[in-house]
């Protein structure tokens, strides 16, 4: 069951309603999930359907992933699913809006993930203005996150995840954990309708960090929140410290909160680089 101290939110990060079920019976709770276009590529009866040399049309791969999250959802009613729009450079927030609206009713536990470049900033922006919960993703930057907390200004609390990468940070050498403790600081004298939400997690450490630090959720791989499981679901105690060897510090910046979202440069590399990943291993399940 629930560790009783434990306040961070626990998401499992997949697309396969399989592994939701197991790791409720391995954890004895779930708070919610979030998907992505290559998890949905990976889920198993969509490997099966590939491995048969079969594709899906455009209209079947929008019906699976729905139908994925529905049963999703079901599991875990009383918790949140992310289901990300498609979003590749080239998509107008006219389009991206388009999508989530339609993706929201498909169940009723939805946070849409809209990426955080101007264009998913623009949609966030219209969509929180709608009543559509949103999950901003493939944050990287400090600027990124308080851009985000501007587009959305108003939303409720818990209407708004930001979702920052720390494995990517990692894997080119930079703390990514650091970026987890600077939006926390950021925020602490918000309104905190923005909720912090560690995503990339590749290890065990991360998710203790995570929850050390604050964060209002962490998503996790099977794997990890498996390898969670083994150790009794283990919580940082006093004596817990984080081992973050050759990665560089990333520091903290004075950013003001009131500005307007387009006033931050939200710029990063990392950002472009994940929407292209995510948009090509989409476009792998389609007949073109």
């Amino acid at each position: 069951m629930r560790p009783e101290h434990l306040q961070t939110r626990i998401f499992l990060d997949g697309g396969d309603p399989a592994e939701t079920r197991e790791m409720i019976g391995l954890l004895g709770f779930l708070d919610g999930q979030t998907t992505n276009p290559t998890l949905i590529s990976k889920n198993p009866e969509a490997r099966k359907r590939l491995d048969r040399g079969e594709k899906f049309s455009e209209q079947e791969i929008f019906g699976f992933y729905r139908s994925v999250v529905a049963e999703i959802s079901g599991l875990i009613p009383d918790g949140s699913v992310s289901v990300e729009v498609y979003a590749d450079v080239s998509t107008k927030a006219e389009q991206m809006l388009a999508q989530g609206e339609e993706m929201y009713s498909w169940i009723p536990n939805a946070h849409i993930k809209f990426p955080t470049t101007s264009e998913g900033l623009r949609a966030a922006e219209q969509a929180v203005k709608r009543g559509l919960r949103v999950n901003m993703t493939l944050c990287f930057s400090q600027e990124q996150s308080a851009a985000v907390y501007a587009a959305t200004r108003g939303a409720q609390k818990g209407d708004v995840f930001v979702s920052p990468f720390v494995g990517r940070l990692d894997d080119r050498g930079e703390n990514g954990m650091d970026l987890i403790a600077n939006i926390i600081r950021m925020y602490r004298d918000s309104d905190h309708h923005v909720s912090v939400l560690t995503a990339s997690v590749r290890g065990l450490e991360h998710l203790v960090y995570s929850i050390a630090l604050g964060s209002d959720i962490v998503t996790a791989p099977y794997e990890i929140l498996k390898q969670w499981a083994s150790v009794n679901m283990q919580l940082p105690g006093p004596a817990f410290a984080y081992n973050e060897g050759n990665l560089k510090p990333l520091p903290f910046k004075n950013l003001d909160l009131t500005l307007n979202w387009n006033e931050f440069d939200i710029s990063h590399d990392l950002t472009v680089r994940g929407m292209e990943r995510f948009s090509a291993d989409w476009n792998t399940l389609i007949a073109r």
